[in-house]
């Protein structure tokens, strides 16, 4: 194990889109990053549609190694790990190879979600195994993983989680799944996962632990560019990145997010409200 020295940070989904600058902004405040998710190498095919009608295993832009070398190249210190959030055998390994590195855990941000069919398929064409997908990586992955990093954290007096949430768990969509609007296996999962972060903030606030559901709103990402078009979003009107990426440092970092304990907080807004970016 190497001797502590920075705070470490484990952010999943980390090879493309808001997990990209998670992983950037962490860095820059002074962090080691752990970087999870599937795609370790730039080209790698798997299945990326979002609806069962079609399928598409054509590789979306980014990799674990193409986040590592912009986290290194700001001479910050990464460690790009396989980690799939529909594969409970994945998670644990995972976090005890972070562990056994780096000694610790700080900071666990819940980004990743399950991409694949069922996203923007209508109810009724949505086989139940795919909820049971959706279920599976975007509720019991981060409830998992907290559980794995919460004792470290407690123990130490200190820790951060922060699940990247969506209006979508908490409001009816605009239009129909296909035509702008999203599934019910994304809705359900993503109201069922924000409710994790005010049950660790009840019962572990004395603990030092720090938790907040983190909204980024519409983000410009590249499997929105890719892929979303068809469905009825325009890729092109959401904001970058960066701003959650900030958004989540702050909150990681900043004594005055203590205010925003437990609570939902929007990203895009923080940002301006704290003139995080120029």
């Amino acid at each position: 194990m190497e001797a502590y020295s920075d705070p470490v940070a484990l952010i999943t989904g980390a090879s493309r889109g808001i997990g990209k600058a998670l992983a950037v902004h962490l860095a820059r405040s002074g962090f080691k990053v752990a970087l999870a998710a599937r795609t370790l190498e730039d080209g790698e095919q798997r299945e990326h549609s979002s609806t069962v009608k079609a399928s598409d295993t054509s590789p979306l832009p980014g990799s674990l190694a193409a986040t590592a070398a912009l986290v290194e190249e700001e001479g910050g210190v990464a460690m790009p790990i396989f980690l799939d959030i529909t594969d409970r055998a994945t998670l644990g390994p995972a976090v005890t190879r972070v562990q056994e590195k780096w000694g610790r855990i700080d900071v666990l941000v819940n980004n990743a979600r399950y991409v694949g069919p069922g996203h923007m398929d209508r109810f009724l064409d949505t086989p139940f195994e795919l909820l049971d997908e959706h279920l599976e990586g975007n509720v019991m992955a981060p409830v998992i993983l907290a559980r794995l990093v919460l004792p470290g954290m407690i123990q130490r007096g200190r820790g951060c989680v922060i699940t990247i949430t969506s209006r979508a768990g908490i409001a009816n969509p605009p239009a129909p799944a296909g035509e702008g609007g999203w599934g019910l296996g994304y809705a359900l999962s993503k109201g069922a996962v924000c409710r994790l972060v005010g049950i660790i903030d009840v019962e572990h606030r004395q603990d030092g632990i720090r938790a907040f559901n983190l909204n980024p709103g519409t983000i410009r990402t590249e499997r929105m560019a890719q892929d979303m078009k068809a469905f009825g979003f325009d890729a092109d009107a959401g904001a970058s990145p960066d701003l959650i990426g900030a958004a989540a440092a702050w909150l990681a970092t900043s004594k005055d997010a203590d205010a925003l304990r437990g609570q939902w907080v929007e990203g895009q807004a923080l940002c301006d409200e704290h003139g995080l970016l120029p």
